[in-house]
């Protein structure tokens, strides 16, 4: 099993490419079983979670033709994905693909959009707390779908005549559930109005990807999305936009670290909450021709607390990368978590580096200390993996990050766009 060594110590300075987002990637690779015309993908990443879908498709009867050349040393791979799926040869989306990547529940949309059935395994739970279908269910119940729950599967029908448009008011944002309900209402009879619909930049991603293949949404990026059913959908091509995950956690990077860092083809609109909190910890951040500057003062590092809310509040998405910045703080914060119940795993890792972190339910109160020292230390899940090495390169000395086959599903190149910037981390495989 591969593992990640990293020797801390040194400033981050040169240019890190942001790749295409992989939450908005994978939605949009899903809508391509909504059309039997080529939908085309530009700016799709390298990831494991994308291999994975993209076996899954296949699965469905989805073709898939990859064009991509490496454009120039310093770049992420550029990739161009072409997407066709004339029949859907199999509706049923077996246990031990869904299991792998709980994304992939969210094909039952499609499927039952497009063939009026759908036979999906249930997801289970995950690293970082149950995440329940019901939401999806209830959705889909809205919109004219029978739903039958039969050995950990869902059976869903939808009326003859297909699916019917109708009103869904979510009683909690989720964005799988509002992204399920874009693709399943695009092809529904008549208008459907979804309230309190996530409003992530990956919902409006992939609505405007499904306008160009000539769905009528609007409203999406607010509270309240109108969809306009047609009776078919023809393809598209369309860009993924830049990934805000990767874009705020090499920020927080060279916040912890300190430095000068452009990060190449991002947005500071995607994430300005998070960034603002990074501001606001000391570093420097200014918009740029090709992304974002940001100027890291390493030990100057102040305390913020933060709380995670849906968009456009903190991410949790980044929740533990923030806290690995706010070890290094010269004075006491607050992290707190309100989108899931056990996103906290991270702490008796970065303990294990020497951080000083107590936890009250949802709330860790971080109290910052002048030095981290290299350990090894082992990943819990994405996230929590990436903030291991964020405080892997200020800590010092060594440290050895294992279980980094989460670092793969949502980080391109980590160790190579490190290293260009003078990190000193390497990848070892056993």
């Amino acid at each position: 099993m591969d593992r990640i060594r990293i020797v801390g110590g040194n400033e981050l300075n040169g240019v890190i490419p942001i790749s295409g987002a992989k939450n908005a990637a994978l939605p949009l690779m899903i809508a391509s079983l909504l059309t039997s015309d080529t939908l085309t993908l530009e700016n799709v990443p390298h990831l494991a979670d994308v291999e994975l879908l993209l076996r899954i498709l296949g699965n469905h009867g989805v073709d898939v033709s990859v064009n991509g050349r490496r454009e120039r040393q310093d770049e992420g791979y550029s990739r161009t994905i072409h997407f066709t799926c004339r029949t859907i040869v199999d509706t049923t989306a077996p246990y031990e693909l869904v299991s792998k990547m709980r994304a992939s529940f969210w094909v039952i949309g499609p499927l039952l959009a497009r063939e009026g059935r759908a036979r999906v395994s249930l997801p289970g739970g995950c690293a970082i707390g149950t995440r329940p279908v019901d939401l999806f269910i209830e959705g889909l119940t809205a919109l004219g779908a029978t739903m039958e729950i039969d050995g950990g599967y869902i059976n869903a029908t939808a009326p003859k005549g297909g699916l019917i448009g109708g009103t869904y008011t979510f009683p909690k944002v989720s964005v799988g559930a509002t992204h399920v309900m874009l693709m399943a209402a695009s092809l529904a009879r008549g208008t459907t109005v979804i309230n309190n619909a996530a409003r992530e930049p990956e919902v409006v991603d992939l609505a405007n990807c499904l306008n160009a293949m000539g769905a009528k949404i609007s409203g999406a990026g607010t509270s309240t999305i109108t969809i306009e059913g047609v009776h078919s959908l023809s393809g598209a091509r369309h860009r993924v936009l830049p990934d805000r995950i990767e874009t705020g956690t090499y920020a927080m990077a060279v916040a912890m670290t300190g430095g000068d860092v452009t990060l190449e083809g991002t947005d500071f609109a995607l994430l300005d909450t998070a960034l603002e909190a990074v501001r606001r910890a000391g570093a420097e951040i200014t918009v740029t021709p090709s992304g974002l500057r940001v100027v890291g003062h390493g030990n100057a590092i102040r305390p913020v607390d933060v709380v995670t809310e849906p968009y456009p509040g903190f991410p949790t998405d980044l929740q533990a990368q923030f806290m690995g910045l706010m070890t290094r703080a010269n004075g006491v914060s607050h992290v707190t978590e309100t989108i899931f119940e056990n996103r906290f795993m991270h702490v008796q890792e970065l303990a294990r580096l020497g951080a000083r972190i107590t936890l009250s339910g949802q709330t860790a109160r971080i109290e910052g200390v002048s030095r981290l020292r290299g350990a090894p230390v082992m990943a819990t899940d994405l996230r929590a993996s990436v903030s291991l090495v964020i405080a892997g390169l200020a800590a010092e000395g060594e440290t050895t990050v294992s279980r980094v086959y989460h670092l793969d599903r949502g980080f391109e190149r980590l160790e190579e766009k490190l290293t260009r910037c003078g990190a000193v981390v390497e990848r070892i495989t056993d």
